[in-house]
């Protein structure tokens, strides 16, 4: 089977955020490749990676940076697949939000998608939700994760009532 996700972490610290995309995408069975690459140590190897990738099916990228947060600026600078940015809240005074300005603000022509701050769970949605477009199976069962999660809520609700 072909792997249709790319998640590229741009250091070893976006490890905790990478394991929320891969649980997500591992409990849907789409098959996905991670690596770790600097966008700012590593670019050239960042710019084969992503041409390559491309080549071979990759069809969504998941960006998953902290700090300046580059990644995923870069990889859409090289790919007309969606790029989806994640930014992390690494442990510094601005929280995160050093990061998610980097990716909200992309000059016109390079866009990138952004989840919340540590928002990998909602990456790796986003991600079935556009492979989904085209694949018939995988929207049913995102419409039935959905509907799970709707009676979720509603079963908190009535035990809340009743606690009441």
């Amino acid at each position: 089977m072909l792997n249709t996700v790319a998640v590229i972490l741009g250091s070893d610290s976006d490890i905790e955020i990478y394991e929320k995309v891969s649980a997500v995408l591992t409990e849907f069975e789409v098959s996905f490749e991670k690596r770790i690459i600097s966008a700012h140590r590593t670019p050239d190897l960042l710019r084969d990676y992503v041409i390559g990738a491309e080549k071979k099916g990759i069809k969504v990228f998941i960006a998953i940076a902290g700090m300046a947060a580059a990644l995923p600026g870069v990889i859409a600078s090289f790919t007309t697949r969606p790029v989806i940015g994640v930014p992390v809240a690494l442990k510094s005074p601005v929280m995160g939000f050093d990061s998610l300005f980097s990716m909200l603000q992309m000059p016109p022509g390079i866009p990138v998608a952004t989840v919340a701050v540590n928002g990998g769970k909602n990456a790796g949605l986003l991600a079935l939700e556009i492979l989904a477009l085209t694949e018939r199976d995988l929207s049913d069962r995102l419409k039935s994760f959905k509907n799970n999660e709707r009676e979720k809520v509603v079963m908190k609700d009535q035990q809340f009532q009743k606690d009441s």
